[in-house]
This record gives structure tokens, sequence and C-alpha cells, in this order.
């Protein structure tokens, strides 16, 4: 069912038309067509307070056991997962319906991102004893909670033995971890050890002996060195980046020229929308009015 309204703007004869029971959708900046509405904000607005004070509620039931989610693998992967799927959908269904305001958000969380890589970089290299102080800290932090999750301790020593190291600074760097602790009142069978993987490569191995570290930290740098890495993995990680700037340069420009052109274009795809929406109000205009 329509309706037809004459407009009371000064432009003669332009004649609007109202479908009855499918609201218009306008936004000048939403959107390049009217469509029906989908719903009141309200109960959406609701369900999400709902959702966050649920989760938040579950949260506090559980913040001891998740102090350390800054260091879990698969938490980190979640949150990026999930960030760029939401960024790739509002590029993509907003090319695909012609929508600006996607659009525009598209564009605006791609320029965020790349101007917030490019801050980390100079930061980065302008601070770099602070950030190395900092890598220290988020070191010292996953050796602290090094039993406490399976993905962080597979991490670790995956870059133990890639690294040929072993602790932040140094292999007593261990005595952090609570079931690595040298104080004599520790119950631990691992008291004053060292994990596995910072165990020197033995030739021929057919099986890993996971307690090859035991009692490494009670020995001196040259007794514990015949066993084990006793180099700290900052110092290596540092060495391993400066080795590499080159190939670090390349995958930072290989990431940021799609981002770049993501940007170029979005904006360009704008523009074509905003221009084809003049023109068909132009044609609307005169199509009403001749002389106009």
């Amino acid at each position: 069912m329509t309706a037809v309204l004459l407009s009371s703007s000064p432009v003669p004869h332009v004649i609007a038309t109202l479908h009855i029971g499918f609201p218009l959708f306008v936004c000048d900046t939403c959107g390049s067509h009217p469509g029906p509405s989908l719903g009141q904000p309200q109960p959406l607005v609701i369900s999400m307070v709902m959702v966050a004070v649920g989760v938040y509620a579950r949260l506090m039931k559980h913040a001891a056991a998740l102090a350390c989610l800054a260091v879990d693998p698969a938490i980190l992967l979640i949150v990026v997962g999930v960030l760029m799927f939401l960024l790739t959908f509002c590029g993509c269904i907003g090319s695909l319906r012609e929508n600006i305001c996607l659009l525009q958000t598209f564009s605006l969380c791609l320029t965020i991102v790349f101007l917030l890589q490019l801050a980390a970089g100079i930061l980065g290299f302008v601070f770099s004893d602070k950030a190395r102080g900092k890598v220290s800290e988020i070191i010292n932090n996953a050796i602290v909670h090094y039993r406490d999750d399976l993905d962080l301790q597979n991490l670790i020593d995956f870059g133990q033995k890639k690294f040929s190291c072993c602790g932040g600074i140094s292999y007593r760097d261990w005595s952090q971890n609570m079931y690595f602790n040298c104080s004599e009142d520790n119950p631990s069978r691992e008291r004053c050890s060292v994990p596995y993987s910072c165990c020197l490569p033995t030739p021929n191995q057919a099986v890993i002996n996971t307690m090859c570290g035991q009692g490494m930290q009670a020995l001196d740098y040259l007794e514990a060195s015949k066993v084990i890495y006793t180099n700290g993995c900052i110092d290596k990680l540092v060495n391993w980046i400066h080795s590499n700037l080159f190939l670090l340069g390349g995958v930072a420009l290989g990431l940021a020229i799609p981002q770049l052109v993501g940007i170029l274009l979005s904006q360009v795809l704008v523009n074509q929308i905003k221009d084809q929406i003049k023109l068909q109000l132009y044609n609307q205009q005169h199509r009403a009015d001749p002389w106009y």
C-alpha cells in the first residue's frame, strides 16, 4: 500500500512516495539507497548490555585464573581474528551493498591500524631501551605462568629451542616460576630445574629426556653450559632482529601496501557512490521539473 505525498519544498511537482508498513531507512551518509528498516535498535542495545554484564560477571568469578590472559596465544589469536573479521565484513558488505557508512568505517579502521603500526615501529626504534624492558617484562611474566597454560608452555619451549636460549636474561630466571624456584621450602620435584627446552640437543636422540634440566640452576655458569643453554632469550631475540632487519622491513612493507591500497580503493568507491547519488537526484528533479 502506498501513499502519495506532495512535497512542501519550493521545487514544484516533486512527489515523494511512502511505502506503508516498510519505513524508509533515511541516512545521508550511511548508504546510497533507502531500504526497509531492520527494526527498532532498543532490543539490540538491551541484548548487548545483557551479554556484556553476563561476560563481566563470569570473568570476575575467575579473575585470578584469567590474570595471565595477556600472554595467552589462543586469546591473542581470537582477538586478532575477531577484529580482522569485523574489518573485512565492513569492507565486503559495504562494497557489495554500496553502503557509504560501512565503506567509511572500513577505510577509517584501516587507517587507524596503519597509523598504529607506523607509530609502534617509530616508538620501538626511538625508545629501544624501554621497548627492551617491556619485552623483558613480558617474558618474565610468561615464565611465571609457564605451567598455567599449555599453549603458552609450548610457545616458550618453541622459542627457547628456536633461539637456543634459556630464560629472559639467563637460565636462573626460571627461579621466578613457583615450580622451578630454588627455595628450600619448595616441595616441587622440579625445584631448581629448568624446562627441557633449555637442554642442548643430543645427537641421534630418539626420545626426548624431559628431565635433562634437573637441578641446573644450582650449577654455576660453566658447568650448566655443558648441559643447557645459559644465555637469555632477550639478547638472542635482539640479535636475531638486528640480523633480519631487511626481512622484517619487507614483511612490514608487505602488510602496509595492501592497507594503503584498501584505503585508496574504498575512498574511490565512496566518491563514485556519492556521484551516482547526486546524478540520480538531479535526474529525478529534472524529470519533475524540466526547467530545473
